[in-house]
């Protein structure tokens, strides 16, 4: 700023200088009552120098201020957003260069994602206090009652101390797999993959809980199914996630269905439940971080996770949910990937 207020200076300067010289020469080289018809187009001439330096002038110097006024504007914000305020935007100039609104354009969308980047940090900070608030206070009642003699050591509270350590690690562990899918940096190890007998496998191991709750599981696959270059591991997570939930929210007499067919981009894995089916407020929000039912008992992380896991393949993961009606969740799996 201090660059430019010189060269407006020095600019105004010379204008100045050059309007002072065409006037001199005016009075000392057209004299009164002297020159004819030369002197009268000599001087008229150098009238309209003058003028148009004047005109000059006027322009750099409007030029200038439409200039200077935003750019002056754009240093406080930037002395602002130094200091932590992500909420201050600088009104978009209405004149001036297009370069110079684009550049204002740009400052506030930044400003704009700082501050909904600083928003979701503190939202997730303050979502992950809340659920470790619980197995942390489950662990220091019991610890606390062992120690003051009112429970003793034994097989069934050092389960139950046990069991809350491992919700911690849980949560420790997808707080770790989000981070990594979100930075770009989710290691996938992939290897020819047959997704017929991925969905088989996971089935089976669903099938006593199945049976226990009194719900019909299924899996169909597709004849002549190509093997797809996946991360079977990560894959069977996704899947594994997908059933358990389907199976939570079927009630007795319900079917959950596991099926993958071929597409012209690739294969579609679909996990099909006859179950109460989503809320539809909640519906929009259900793979968002630690958006979850009211009545889950998870961290609300396990959806989010697996529509990043599935992203990280290249394919894409949706939900589509009816009340009373079911979700059918749909995996999109590219053969490129």
């Amino acid at each position: 700023m201090a660059r430019l207020g010189c060269l407006f200076a020095v600019v105004v300067a010379l204008a100045f200088i050059g309007l002072i010289a065409v006037a001199s020469l005016v009075f000392t080289t057209v004299g009164p009552g002297g020159g004819g018809l030369a002197g009268g187009a000599a001087l008229a001439g150098r009238v309209l120098a003058m003028v148009a330096i004047l005109f000059g002038l006027v322009f750099v110097a409007r030029g200038f201020r439409r200039i200077a006024g935003p750019l002056d504007a754009l240093g406080a914000a930037s002395r602002r957003v130094e200091a932590g305020d992500y909420s201050v935007r600088v009104p978009e100039p209405r004149g001036g260069p297009g370069a110079l609104r684009a550049l204002v354009r740009a400052f506030n969308t930044m400003t704009a994602n700082l501050e909904r980047d600083a928003r979701a940090r503190r939202n997730q900070l303050a979502d992950v206090s809340h659920e470790l608030r619980t197995p942390l206070a489950v662990i220091r009642a019991e610890l606390e009652a062992i120690q003051d003699g009112v429970h003793i050591a034994d097989a069934e509270h050092l389960a139950l101390l046990l069991q809350e350590t491992a919700v911690l690690e849980r949560l420790v562990a997808d707080l770790r797999t989000v981070t990594l899918s979100e930075a770009g940096e989710l290691a996938l190890h992939r290897e020819s993959t047959d997704l017929a007998v991925l969905v088989s496998d996971v089935a089976t191991s669903f099938a006593t809980t199945a049976e226990a709750a009194g719900v019909r599981l299924a899996a169909d696959a597709a004849d002549d199914l190509p093997l797809l270059d996946v991360d079977p591991v990560r894959i069977r997570e996704v899947l594994t996630n997908l059933v358990a939930n389907a199976l939570r929210y079927t009630p007795a007499g319900g079917a959950v269905t596991i099926a993958v067919t071929r597409e012209a981009a690739g294969l579609r894995l679909v996990v099909i439940d006859s179950g109460e089916g989503i809320d539809p407020q909640l519906l929009p929000h259900i793979f968002e971080r630690f958006r979850k039912d009211p009545r889950s008992r998870g961290f609300g992380l396990g959806l989010a996770i697996a529509r990043q896991l599935v992203e990280a393949h290249g394919g894409t993961l949706t939900a589509e949910s009816a009340r009373g009606q079911g979700t059918t969740m749909t995996v999109e799996l590219p053969t490129e990937g």
